[in-house]
């Protein structure tokens, strides 16, 4: 038997009160687009989503459904006509495809449609039997059972499933506004963009690339990152900000104790990240820091970095064990992306012993050695932004020039 629909639920979203109507009408749009090129039929109701195969492969529905927080579950269905001697035929039918061995099983029975002569439980007790008096291979197990027949009956049609499959959660990406997302080439930060689209934020992303100083494969890594994120977005595609941050980089190599190095350049990156923001329209600026990870990323660091701006700075991650974040990373196919051996210009000067509490006055006084507010602003005004989507083929290493030269060309 061949699935024919796939039933989506929505969790939370329906919890929404007075602004239901806007997360389901963003959901529904975003289901949409990401069907888009599949030979299925949407149907919205008010608690569900039904995707009517037509013959398509439910893989390729899955896969993209996967792409779409906002769905809390989706199961596979069978559906038929709510007459009950209909009902226990296509039961018989899936069961004697799911249970080619003996197995434990049970009924439940959802009756959405209250207008159905029959309740629930005898609706069960009358499918169980049928199902029971038919099939070799099963018995009842009411407590744990290895396979579960789900019957869900709304106006003029039961949803048959076995399976409950879990989806991203969260919500539609977009219903939260925007945020400027900082990105490097690691791990980290690439996973806390997925997390803050997951909860809605729609994403700009921004990078600070040294080219010459550190290599354009650096860069090319950021590029193919956001080509990863970009599968989430709803149209598939996120703008990436080029920040050329060579001269700042190279003005705090030479005025800025070593201790302070890393520290600085984050007040950098921030104030040029506030600025970009600002200028985007996005209400908060987004990271991949996690509490301790390494020095820049302590609690003491945190503060006096944040001290530069008054975005709210969002860390999806700051509780997240290393491995945790990594899984994530793997299951979002970013891993090995992230781990080509090209440092960006937070890595590739670390200093050997940095300061892991330092202080606001300290980073002031170590930040009056060098005219620093005209090369931020050097900076912001030379960005270089592009458009990427998940199929985008930008080669930056192919081109041999700065980045910021390639991008303004494109």
């Amino acid at each position: 038997m061949l699935y024919n629909q796939i039933l989506v639920r929505f969790g939370d979203l329906t919890l929404k009160g007075k602004n239901q109507k806007f997360f389901l009408h963003s959901l529904y749009k975003l289901v949409a687009l990401k069907m888009e090129g599949l030979n299925v039929e949407i149907e919205y109701q008010y608690d569900r989503i039904f995707i009517h195969l037509l013959n398509e492969n439910p893989d390729l529905v899955i896969e993209r459904l996967n792409l779409v927080s906002g769905i809390s579950s989706y199961s596979l269905v069978v559906s038929c006509k709510d007459d009950l001697d209909i009902m226990k035929e296509v039961a018989l039918e899936l069961m004697k495809e799911v249970a080619k061995k003996p197995t434990t099983f049970k009924v439940n029975t959802k009756r959405a449609n209250k207008d159905f002569p029959i309740h629930s439980m005898e609706i069960t007790k009358y499918i169980s039997a049928y199902v029971l008096s038919h099939h070799n291979n099963l018995i009842v197990d009411v407590h744990n059972p290895e396979i579960s027949l789900n019957l869900e009956l709304r106006k003029g049609v039961c949803y048959m499933y076995n399976t409950e499959i879990r989806a991203l959660g969260g919500f539609p990406v977009g219903v939260a506004g925007k945020g400027l997302l900082m990105l490097s080439g690691g791990i980290d930060s690439p996973v806390a963009g997925f997390m803050a689209m997951k909860q809605g934020i729609e994403i700009e992303c921004v990078h600070f690339e040294s080219t010459p100083l550190t290599s354009i494969e650096s860069a090319q890594k950021v590029v193919d990152l956001v080509k990863k994120l970009a599968k989430y977005a709803p149209d598939n595609q996120i703008r990436l900000h080029f920040v050329p941050f060579k001269e700042l980089h190279q003005a705090l190599l030479k005025y800025i104790p070593e201790s302070y190095n890393i520290t600085i350049m984050r007040r950098m990156m921030l104030r040029i990240s506030s600025e970009l923001a600002k200028r985007e329209n996005c209400l908060c600026i987004i990271n991949g820091e996690s509490v301790g990870q390494v020095a820049s990323q302590t609690l003491g660091s945190m503060r006096t970095i944040n001290a530069v701006t008054e975005f709210p700075i969002l860390r999806p991650l700051c509780t997240f064990d290393k491995q945790d974040i990594i899984r994530i990373s793997k299951k979002m196919d970013c891993y090995d992306v992230s781990i080509r051996p090209f440092e960006d210009c937070c890595t590739v000067y670390v200093p050997k012993s940095p300061a892991t509490a330092p202080k606001i006055e300290k980073a002031e006084l170590y930040e009056s050695y060098f005219d620093y507010s005209t090369l931020v602003k050097e900076a912001v005004e030379n960005t270089a932004t592009i458009t990427l989507s998940k199929d985008s083929d930008l080669d930056l290493t192919l081109l041999g020039l700065e980045v910021r030269e390639v991008v303004k060309n494109l």
